[in-house]
């Protein structure tokens, strides 16, 4: 299975330019991400992005059978993972979120509510939503890689 990393940072971004590897970019979130897929077995596809509605463009064009964007779900007004991605979604995954802040209550408290992990289904793959923090894309492609076969199964059904 191929998965598209996306990771959604306007500073790195612009610090970093578009790099392939996260370790290119100081990127601590793309480096646990592209460790546990690759450790799952799966290919992982690294890319960096401003944060924004350009993000749209990167789920459209991706080839991938799963997009995982890590960043711009928080509350500031550059977050904008959300706005972006969510009008594409056919069907979404509202139990991803609800369990990411469940084991998010776990190791973080109440500031769970903060978050808007979110996922959906767009032209035939999931697309996953995560924080940026390193914790949060931990928990989030944990979360992702223990379902994901299954996920995609019914996906292709």
């Amino acid at each position: 299975m191929i998965i598209d990393v996306v990771i959604a940072s306007t500073s790195r971004f612009q610090r970093y330019g578009s790099v392939g590897h996260p370790e290119e970019a100081d990127d601590l979130s793309g480096k646990v991400i592209l460790e546990r897929i690759k450790a799952s077995g799966h290919i992982a596809r690294y890319s960096l992005f401003p944060d924004g509605l350009g993000l749209r463009e990167v789920v459209e064009k991706s080839d991938a059978d799963v997009v995982v964007i890590c960043g711009g779900t928080g509350l500031t007004p550059l977050d904008l993972t959300l706005e972006a991605v969510e009008p594409l979604f056919e069907k979404t995954l509202p139990g991803f979120g609800e369990i990411f802040r469940y084991k998010s209550l776990e190791e973080v408290g109440t500031r769970a509510m903060l978050t808007r992990a979110a996922a959906g289904v767009y032209h035939g793959r999931a697309v996953f939503c995560l924080p940026g923090s390193p914790g949060a894309a931990r928990l989030g492609i944990d979360l992702i890689l223990t379902e994901i076969n299954h996920i995609i199964g019914h996906i292709r059904e």
